[in-house]
């Protein structure tokens, strides 16, 4: 018998002393079943980021010999120690000199969050003008659009380097830039939450002189805020772990992100599993803090998406 085995014993210990206890209230009973199985289900879901966090400050040598931390009593500096952080921050000599960690962060944060502002700005762009303008052949433009959300990116992978090579944009942030500037699915999105803001307030804005482009800022974007924050915070993430992009477009090693920096430590010349999970728990911080930011913009967002039509 295990742990495991004993906990959800003690689990099935408790549910039935509470239901012996308040016999004519089952439903309380049932209530604290609930809590406990949502309880089991968080603990298993959360157990691998635990896992991770025990692993980048256990010793390279004892990595693999416990499961998560080691014994208290077996703490020591051979055991528990910043070993691994330490190794992640020194300076790593390249063909460029010498090239910090902190620079892979600097790049990862600035190329996300460059490709979040510009693809928010067009694809909203985009959505306003689909939901709020008649133009000819705007049915089909929404079908080409769809349409296109079947084709799987890797396909246009090939075509796409070609491109990026003949406008000399090979070895530069502007070749993950650029072909991402406009999200087809944020476009469908915004389209989604902005054909439900009524007409008149579009027509009121007009008759008080607004410009198009002050509708679009001043009435529009407040209004689908939810939505934008929802769409950032995918985006944002979207490019935060894109390896593919980079690892095929960045030829320095100064100007990589951290999924190709982070794959460097468990490749064909290299395996420092303690150093690769100490980066990989600091790469998971900046999206979490996003996320706790935007968590109610997150919800609200998908869930007003997903009513409207």
């Amino acid at each position: 018998m295990n742990g495991i085995h004993i906990f959800l014993l003690c689990l099935a210990g408790i549910f039935v002393l509470l239901f012996a206890a308040r016999p004519k209230r089952p439903q309380t009973a049932f209530t604290y079943l609930k809590y406990i199985v949502l309880i089991l289900i968080a603990s298993v879901v959360l157990a691998p980021f635990f896992w991770l966090l025990c692993s980048a400050f256990k010793d390279p040598n004892v990595l693999m010999k416990y499961t998560f931390l080691p014994k208290f009593s077996e703490w020591s500096k051979a055991t528990v120690n910043l070993k691994n952080f330490i190794e992640l921050f020194k300076s790593q000599p390249t063909m460029e000199g010498k090239v910090y960690f902190w620079q892979y962060i600097i790049n990862s944060l600035f190329l996300a969050s460059i490709t979040t502002i510009i693809q928010m700005f067009f694809s909203s762009m985009g959505g306003y003008a689909l939901a709020k303008y008649d133009f000819r052949g705007k049915k089909f433009v929404m079908f080409f659009m769809l349409a296109s959300m079947m084709i799987p990116p890797i396909v246009l992978l090939a075509p796409v380097y070609k491109l990026i090579v003949n406008i000399g944009l090979m070895d530069t942030y502007w070749a993950l830039i650029v072909p991402g500037a406009c999200s087809v699915f944020g476009m469908f999105l915004f389209r989604q939450a902005i054909v439900g803001i009524p007409n008149d307030l579009i027509e009121a804005g007009r008759i008080d002189g607004c410009s198009e482009f002050s509708i679009y800022m001043s009435l529009i974007m407040p209004l689908v805020r939810p939505m934008t924050g929802a769409f950032c915070l995918v985006t944002f993430l979207g490019s935060w772990n894109n390896f593919l992009g980079p690892q095929v477009y960045i030829n320095a090693q100064s100007k990589l992100t951290l999924p190709v920096v982070l794959n460097q430590y468990v490749g064909v010349y290299a395996n420092q599993y303690g150093v690769f999970l100490a980066g990989t728990l600091l790469a998971i911080i900046p999206p979490a803090i996003l996320f706790f930011c935007l968590q109610k913009e997150f919800i609200s967002g998908l869930s007003s998406g997903a009513v409207k039509g």
